[in-house]
């Protein structure tokens, strides 16, 4: 196991490496497989107990990045009483209804284990604590039924927030299809745009999103952990399928933290010091998507200091 210095700091001020203060934990692996995969997991999983969701983001129709199959059934057996749980879609695609998402999610060959869609019986409201542009978001109704969440986030960009990670993963994979995600892109659900890529969000969308995740978070308090599988990593979320741009950039490796913006700090510093980062450094930075990063630590979120352990 190798221990390294931080990567510089992308999106917040650099501090020394002589400054006192402790660091987050971020296990860091090149091997994308599901054995590297749970033994991350292993590291990290003190706190998770009961009932656990996990968060995935499972991809419209035949979409071409999403995470394997085998691998991501291979790391839910490994977790007892694990479900993975999902929500509907604003947007008109493959997961707009919960029949329509039910559909979807076999084509996928999300069918190893149960999979919860959390707002196919309703909403709840998650209070956000410290938020300057919400009191409560909107949520699936069932989040409220699990004891524990891993989130595990394909790490790739995203048309509108720049990059996804598990910070976009809970944010906007956690409220409901229509009131949450509403309130997250700050459109109105019988009025939405034309052209998502063309959305002007930027750092409103960050700030929603960071709020949005603050409330899940809050939810479960010691009892979440967080997985990036830096793989794939198209310009493009998993939400337009098929259309999504191939991929530019090496594959990286798979990370994992209880510190959910040390994770995605982590994500974005390795993506900025890989060679071929060109298309996916443009997407983020066009949609000034290292506002996520200064968003989540704003609301004290994390920390943006980390330790990188590399796990062989």
């Amino acid at each position: 196991m190798k221990t390294y210095k931080q990567a510089p700091v992308i999106g917040s001020r650099r501090v020394d490496e002589s400054a006192e203060g402790s660091r987050a934990k971020v296990y860091f692996t090149r091997v994308i497989d599901a054995a590297h995969l749970i033994s991350l997991y292993t590291r990290i999983n003190d706190a998770i107990y009961g009932k656990v969701a996990i968060k995935l983001h499972t991809g419209e129709k035949h979409g071409p990045n999403i995470l394997p199959r085998d691998m991501v059934a291979a790391f839910q057996k490994q977790v007892k009483d694990s479900t993975i749980v999902e929500t509907n879609t604003l947007y008109q695609g493959d997961r707009h209804t919960t029949a329509m998402h039910r559909g979807t999610l076999q084509v996928n060959g999300w069918t190893f284990c149960p999979v919860d869609i959390m707002d196919e019986e309703g909403t709840i409201e998650l209070p956000v604590r410290g938020g300057k542009h919400f009191k409560t978001v909107s949520m699936g109704s069932h989040i409220v039924n699990y004891d524990s969440m891993i989130v595990l986030t394909h790490f790739k960009g995203h048309a509108m927030g720049g990059f996804g990670g598990s910070m976009k993963n809970l944010a906007i994979g956690c409220a409901d299809g229509r009131i949450g995600k509403s309130q997250v892109h700050g459109v109105d659900v019988n009025n939405q745009p034309e052209d998502w890529n063309a959305w002007p969000g930027k750092e409103l969308l960050m700030e929603n999103m960071a709020e949005s995740a603050k409330a899940t978070i809050d939810l479960f308090g010691k009892h979440i952990v967080y997985l990036n599988v830096l793989r794939r990593m198209s310009v493009d979320c998993d939400c337009v399928g098929l259309i999504a741009a191939e991929p530019t950039i090496p594959d990286i490796g798979i990370l994992a933290s209880t510190d959910l913006l040390a994770i995605d700090q982590a994500s974005v510093d390795l993506v900025y010091q890989t060679a071929s980062n060109q298309d996916l450094v443009k997407r983020i930075e066009s949609r000034h998507g290292l506002h996520q990063l200064q968003a989540m630590k704003e609301l004290k979120m994390g920390n943006p200091q980390y330790e990188l352990i590399e796990v062989e």
